[in-house]
């Protein structure tokens, strides 16, 4: 039997669990039930990271003991999960002894190679991060995470030899594809280890100035720096050295990361299990910001979102589904409360659930709430059937490779395959004109690809597929989904079977209501500064009507892509819709006011430029992704093009 283990970094317990956290946590959830049900083994591993500066001035400003405040702050993030519907299989803290006694069994290891030392050092300290920074690293003296003026600190430490191994990192990166992905994650990596920058890791901390952490098995005066003691609980997880899992698990074990904790998961850590003499890990796979309004959240600016709020207002598993569809792995993404509203109404309300209740209360008007026996199967029957069957397998490759957003909408044009086809087969003009089998195949065709869509939806929205193959099949087992075979054929649902009572599984909301209920956010008091500068830009806006600032200017997201197919848009004589490819960003579909001048076939195969980051929104019933720019003249319209080609995903700048 295959296997599969998955990883989500252990999360910092300084503050409450936010949409960083759940997003990564939701994907590694996701990909652990996708692999359950391709028939595999499978070990989901989360947890907290409880050591550090960070903790101990977090717990004094609490008035709380380091140990009282970490057993309450990792507490919120297990309660957190089970309200995403998210089920790990093992949450490892860094204060449990099991944990303590894996760190200083690899420390002394390490030590006794040869490959720690001890030595007087002076560097710049960022206690936000809790690492040293270099000069170049560092972006007008700040950090770069943190906007803070680093301390800049001289003491005595141990240091890890991390860069007596940066050439043969170098080397594996690049015979491993795999290893670190998307591949431009890897490539700045690859830029830092060939730059001559990279230093030895300091891995210590003495006593006198901080005493919360795992201390040095061979030195009692010293405790282990925060990330030689983190990354290890990877290993921890599946029990190294000798337990069962470890063997079974490791090293085909797939790490999920934000893209801000990229060097120690893709240099810290694998050179620390060279020198530890055990096998690296499977692959590194890295995700982007989200982005609130284009800015990154922040306590300060009071635009943090909360997983838990967006839960209780719109449910699970439009929350999940939302995360996994609007970001492309990788890629920052901006989360929209509007926008999440319009994803649930659009694609779960009008596609999905419509769908579903429509097909269900027909099945119960005609066929009296049993699934029906097919005759034999048309041209269309096979024609959507085949469709089913390409995004299918399109949706396991896509999963896969992580590109998730591309995988659901592949599975979405099934979905509205199917919506379609009840249009033109029209089930209740059959029944009028006594067309009994022919009513019948239509039925069964419809109830078993729905239930071969839930199947596949399972592991992004499990609660309510689960509900939905229960209405459709009686009960629902996950472990006997097996998604492989579920392509190939089309007869899973058996004929007599009784189907549940139609139930609304994506009620539509109103934005507007919406809006009216939340609670209002307090306004942020603005400091003296805040308010200085905000006086600036009000005189300075005065004078330069009509123009923008830069930082307005490069908001804008602008992306060379490639226009791989469209049609005219069925409602709407001036517009096209048209698929255009923005590369490792994925395919969009954007609604264009081009029909008087281009044809659809016009355009295929033609490089565009698309604003890549407007919010999603609805012209004339179909959703639209972006906006491909062009210039009108005397003649017609112009299309933006690059005078060679590029890339598609290229930034345009």
């Amino acid at each position: 039997m295959e296997r599969f283990y998955v990883t989500t970094p252990i999360y910092y317990v300084n503050a409450k669990p936010h949409l960083g956290h759940a997003y990564t946590t939701i994907v590694a959830d996701c990909l652990n039930r996708f692999h359950k049900a391709l028939g595999q083994e499978t070990f989901f591993l989360t947890g907290t990271d409880e050591h550090g500066d960070k903790i101990v001035q977090a717990a004094e400003a609490n008035g709380e003991s380091p140990k009282a405040y970490v057993d309450r702050i990792s507490g919120m993030f297990r309660d957190l999960y089970p309200s995403l519907g998210v089920e790990y299989d093992r949450f490892v803290r860094t204060t449990e002894p099991q944990h303590v006694g894996t760190v200083q069994t690899i420390l002394q290891k390490v030590y006794d190679s040869g490959d720690i030392y001890f030595a007087e050092y002076t560097g710049l300290y960022c206690y936000g991060c809790e690492r040293f920074y270099t000069e170049k690293e560092l972006e007008d003296g700040l950090c770069p995470q943190h906007q803070k003026a680093p301390e800049e600190i001289k003491e005595s430490n141990y240091f890890f030899r991390m860069s007596k191994y940066k050439d043969w990192l170098a080397e594996y990166i690049r015979a491993n594809p795999q290893f670190i992905r998307p591949t431009r994650y890897a490539k700045e990596v690859l830029a830092l280890l060939e730059s001559g920058e990279l230093e030895d890791l300091c891995i210590s901390r003495p006593k006198h100035r901080l005493d919360w952490g795992i201390e040095l098995p061979f030195d009692k005066d010293y405790v282990c720096y925060v990330w030689f003691d983190a990354l290890i609980n990877y290993l921890t997880g599946v029990d190294w050295p000798d337990g069962e899992n470890f063997p079974k698990f490791w090293p085909g074990v797939q790490h999920f990361v934000a893209k801000d904790i990229l060097k120690p998961h893709a240099v810290f850590w694998p050179t620390m299990l060279k020198a530890a003499g055990i096998d690296l890990y499977n692959s590194l796979n890295v995700h982007g910001y989200w982005l609130v309004d284009h800015t990154k959240m922040s306590k300060s600016l009071g635009n943090v979102i909360s997983p838990l709020d967006m839960v209780e207002r719109y449910g699970t598993s439009a929350f999940r589904y939302y995360l996994m569809r609007e970001m492309h792995f990788g890629n920052d993404a901006s989360f929209s409360e509007e926008g999440l509203v319009a994803r649930l109404n659009a694609d779960l309300a009008n596609d999905l659930g419509n769908l579903f209740s429509r097909v269900l209360s027909m099945v119960h008007k005609y066929q009296g709430g049993t699934v029906p026996t097919p005759g034999a199967f048309t041209e269309e029957d096979e024609a959507l059937m085949e469709l089913g069957r390409e995004s299918m397998q399109n949706f396991v490759q896509l999963f896969e490779h992580v590109e998730f957003s591309r995988a659901l909408e592949s599975l979405w044009e099934f979905v509205r395959a199917m919506n379609k086809y009840v249009d033109d087969m029209k089930p209740w003009a059959l029944n009028k004109g006594g067309e009994t089998e022919r009513l019948g195949t239509v039925m069964y065709v419809l109830l078993e690809g729905m239930r071969k869509a839930a199947a596949f939806l399972w592991p992004v929205m499990p609660e309510a597929c689960e509900q939905m193959l229960v209405q459709l099949q009686g009960a629902f087992d996950p472990m006997t989904l097996d998604l492989v075979q579920e392509a190939t054929h089309w007869k899973g649902l058996a004929p007599g079977g009784e189907l549940a009572k139609v139930s609304n599984l994506f009620p539509r909301v109103d934005w507007e209501k919406k809006q009216d209920e939340a609670p209002k956010p307090e306004p942020r008091q603005k400091k003296a500064k805040d308010r200085k500068e905000s006086k600036k830009v009000d005189e300075k806006s005065a004078g330069d009507e009509g123009f923008i600032e830069f930082g307005d200017f490069q908001k804008l997201d602008l992306r060379v892509g490639t226009v791989t197919g469209g049609e005219k848009h069925p409602d709407a004589d001036k517009l096209l819709r048209l698929d255009v490819d923005l590369g490792e960003m994925g395919k969009r579909q954007i609604i264009a006011g081009l029909a008087e001048f281009f044809t659809p076939e016009d355009l295929a195969g033609k490089q565009v430029v698309v604003v890549s980051n407007l919010k999603p929104r609805k012209l004339r019933g179909l959703e639209s992704q972006g906006m491909i720019l062009a210039v009108r003249t005397d003649q017609g319209m112009r299309l933006l093009t690059p005078t060679d080609s590029a890339p598609d995903g290229s930034r345009v700048s």
